[in-house]
């Protein structure tokens, strides 16, 4: 059984235009909210497991345009 209702939020509008056109990415997307309003730790676990990552790349001289570049240059190569 579905249990899951649609509601409305405010998203900036390249955001809404992406969620548009994709079912998968808006379950998805609802998902992650339900779990952060449920409390769930994993959603957190996720956002911590992060932060300490990018602690580490500060710790080892990477300032945060550096992290961007490489992640972007990262994504770059999965889509090709």
């Amino acid at each position: 059984m579905d249990t899951t209702v649609d509601v409305t939020i405010p998203v900036e509008a390249d955001v809404a235009a992406a969620l548009t056109g994709d079912a998968e990415q808006r379950a998805s997307v609802g998902r992650v909210v339900s779990r952060i309003l449920r409390g769930r730790r994993d959603v957190d676990a996720l956002s911590d497991a992060i932060a300490r990552l990018k602690a580490g790349a500060h710790a080892a001289g990477l300032t945060d345009e550096m992290i961007d570049e490489e992640l972007a240059a990262y994504n770059a190569e999965r889509r090709d």
